[in-house]
């Protein structure tokens, strides 16, 4: 080892005496630069929606259903003997991840998977009375769970946003994307 190199050597070993500046207490209470992400619709959709669904997650708890559960199981309250491709479809779930997800429904008692009138090949999905029953209770905690964000958004812009996710949508659905 050279002269120098036991120099660096040292130097590189030896405790720091350049201490970090502490941040006046003006600015540890302003918030960091975002930047560009102040401007991007994307930053702040995803903001939004991991505490929508953080929330949406603990509000379920109590009866021990997922998000994707539930909405699984409002489709089939409301389209009773749909498939399980027409789900699929609807939630934009993939196929696989449905079949899970309805393996545990089943059984757990929420769901049935029926023989289909309409094709030998497909299965007709159906709630059972327990699944009615646990819907309802589902319905009511994301009641709750959707008076919160009025709350916190105010009913008018909740609407609004609604609307406006709707129709976008709506353009996906319709192949207006960019892409």
């Amino acid at each position: 080892m050279s002269v120098s190199d036991r120099k660096f050597s040292a130097k590189a070993s030896a405790p720091s005496t350049v201490r970090p500046r502490l941040a006046s207490p003006k600015a540890r209470d302003a918030r960091p630069d975002r930047g560009v992400l102040n401007g991007h619709l994307g930053y702040f959709m995803r903001r939004a929606q991991v505490w929508v669904f953080q929330d949406f997650i603990r509000t379920l708890t109590p009866i021990d259903i997922r998000p994707a559960q539930y909405s699984v199981l409002v489709v089939i309250g409301a389209n009773p003997g749909l498939s399980q491709s027409d789900i699929s479809d609807i939630l934009g779930i993939e196929r696989a991840r449905l079949v899970r997800m309805l393996d545990r429904l089943d059984r757990r008692g929420l769901t049935l998977r029926l023989p289909s009138d309409r094709d030998r090949r497909s299965h007709a999905l159906h709630l059972t009375r327990e699944g009615q029953k646990l819907l309802k209770q589902a319905k009511m905690l994301a009641a709750q769970h959707e008076a919160r964000l009025a709350e916190l958004f105010g009913p008018a812009n909740r609407q609004m946003m609604i609307e406006v996710l709707r129709e976008f949508e709506t353009r996906l659905a319709a192949g207006q994307s960019s892409r």
